[in-house]
């Protein structure tokens, strides 16, 4: 049985400034298509998102980009700024109308549809010049409303068990647009038909709660294409006057509970619970739930997973992918130390892992799983095995086989599949898995790591898997606030055995910290690791120098321990 329900907090909408029997359900068809991962990339400009449909997107198997707010918002630098418009001009600090056209067209070609994050339950809560030079005053944004379009509520939300209340009055004292007048539902009809044209392929519905489930029905009713994918903002909280299952007429909604629960178990329980996962929790039906491990609020306000919380994290994101129910978000994001910091150089990315940019969406353990998804799409879950803690594994019919260990030792185990005899790459750390004629195959998974195999990826080439020659470190090092863990070596690649060029190493699995690096086929090398507090502060492992050797095809892969 699923462990027991907690009562839920209710929670402001998001996105302001605040998803035992041996078989589960059966995967049901999602409403975004074949490829139905959508990569959130929170806070980019949109330069920087085509780039990543070219680079990392489209080849990865993403089959939706969505991206932050695009219309003139207020300005500062904090993320919320987004969510306050002025206007729907698209001009906000992301970039302007052509920028998200040309954006649009170079995802479309990498093969990647455009989901719009779309704020349209209220505008900005003060007075001041926007983001494309507009001048407003709260209730009164020229050239588009005025008080009389606003909710007679001029009060702040205070009770989420009266609907009235929530749908009628401000959202953290923003002003609330009267969504059930005919013309400010032409006005925000007229805005997402504007992004329909420049080729946007569907909305995310910011603070879908707090407008009735019929006003948003009526305003998709306007749209050029009313049947356009559609996915809702309405968090659950128990007891509360608005269910997110009201909305469901209008479309796909996200699933709060999905990601509460998650937590929950990769924390404080057992992975084997969730043999069952989603609909036998309460959750809402598979086709029409978007699911996330996390989102921007949820990371900041603590109720999910987020990238400080390692390993857990990562294996939550590579669960999500492999298991069949709902549509799933990958949330990729940045650093941040309070819940208002905005987006690095203004949302510019120009490389992943730089500038505080985590590019989630990027992880080896994470975009392999796109993948892994794409090919096991339509396939139940067989072959259920868990050790009743925190070590399960499940296939996806003949398609598909995933362990995962959450323990704090390694396994070394056999597990059944029903996948066809040969080689796979395992895209978790390309190395090659052989699989006998009885669907067997033996593999030690270390402390917090996954093994995953699909049809898709028979060998470990064109498997999405990067399998240029060079080294793939890991080394298990446990750190204090402040310290990273880096490498560096006898080559130039790995910094010459300067601190100062040494290549810090990805936490995304904590403790055990990753990196790539690309070196010649057949390169003999020497390399250690040593860590840096936040002052700079250098402390070198101890022992001899390490050495490997890269092999004349692919890496070689390291799983080292830090020698203190």
């Amino acid at each position: 049985m699923p462990p027991t329900r907690r009562p839920l907090l209710a929670a402001a909408a998001a996105g302001v400034a605040l998803a035992v029997a041996t078989l589960a359900p059966q995967a049901q068809a999602a409403p975004p298509g074949d490829k139905d991962v959508t990569a959130v990339l929170f806070e980019w400009r949109f330069d920087s998102v085509a780039a990543a449909c070219t680079d990392t997107l489209g080849p990865a198997g993403y089959g939706y980009v969505q991206v932050s707010p695009p219309q003139e918002h207020i300005q500062g630098p904090q993320w919320w700024t987004s969510y306050q418009p002025v206007s729907y001009k698209i001009a906000g600090r992301l970039g302007d109308r052509a920028a998200f056209k040309a954006m649009v067209d170079t995802c479309h070609a990498a093969g990647v549809k455009v989901v719009a994050d779309s704020v349209i339950n209220h505008m900005a809560a003060a007075d001041g010049t926007g983001t494309g030079g507009s001048s407003y005053t709260k209730y009164g944004y020229p050239g588009i409303y005025s008080g009389a379009d606003m909710d007679d509520c001029r009060a702040t939300i205070s009770n989420y068990q009266d609907k009235s209340n929530v749908q009628n009055c401000e959202l953290v004292q923003l002003a609330d647009l009267d969504t059930g007048e005919d013309y400010v539902r032409g006005r925000i009809a007229g805005y997402l038909n504007d992004l329909l044209s420049l080729g946007v392929d569907g909305f995310r519905i910011d603070a879908a709660k707090h407008m009735p489930a019929a006003d948003l029905a009526n305003i998709k009713s306007r749209l050029s294409n009313p049947g356009v994918y559609w996915k809702q903002e309405a968090i659950y909280g128990a007891g509360e006057a608005v269910s997110p299952s009201e909305y469901l007429g209008n479309g796909d909604v996200q699933e709060f509970r999905y990601a509460r629960d998650l937590k929950r178990v990769f924390q404080n329980e057992n992975l084997a619970y969730l043999k069952n996962f989603g609909e036998a929790w309460g959750h809402m039906a598979s086709g029409q739930s978007a699911v996330f491990v996390d989102n921007h609020d949820t990371e900041r306000g603590g109720d999910t997973l987020s990238y400080k919380d390692g390993s857990a994290y990562t294996l939550a994101s590579v669960f999500m992918l492999a298991w069949p129910y709902g549509s799933p978000d990958v949330h990729s994001g940045y650093e941040w130390t309070d819940k208002d910091a905005g987006p690095p150089n203004g949302g510019s990315v120009s490389a992943c892992y730089a500038d505080g940019w985590k590019c989630q969406h990027a992880w080896r353990e994470i975009s392999s799983m796109v993948g892994f998804r794409n090919a096991a799409r339509g396939e139940g879950v067989t072959n259920w095995w868990d050790n009743g803690g925190d070590q399960i594994a499940f296939g996806r019919g003949a398609k598909a086989y995933l362990a995962v260990n959450h323990e704090g030792s390694a396994l070394t185990r056999t597990f059944q599949t029903s996948l066809p005899a040969g080689d796979y790459c395992d895209v978790q750390s390309g190395r090659t898995v052989t699989v006998g004629s009885s669907g067997q195959f033996t593999a030690t998974l270390g402390a917090g790591t996954a093994v995953a195999l699909h049809v898709g990826a028979r060998t470990c080439t064109g498997s999405g898997v990067p399998v240029t020659s060079g080294a793939s470190f890991a080394v298990n090092a446990t750190t204090t606030l402040g310290e990273n863990i880096y490498v560096t070596g006898d080559q130039s690649a790995l910094g010459n055995w300067s601190p100062a060029g040494a290549l810090k190493l990805d936490p995304a699995s904590y403790p055990v910290w990753k990196l790539d690096v690309t070196l010649p086929a057949g390169t003999a090398f020497a390399y250690k690791y040593l860590r840096k507090d936040a002052a700079g502060n250098v402390t070198w492992e101890s022992g001899a120098n390490r050495t490997a050797t890269v092999p004349a095809d692919g890496k070689v892969t390291l799983a080292d321990t830090w020698r203190g």
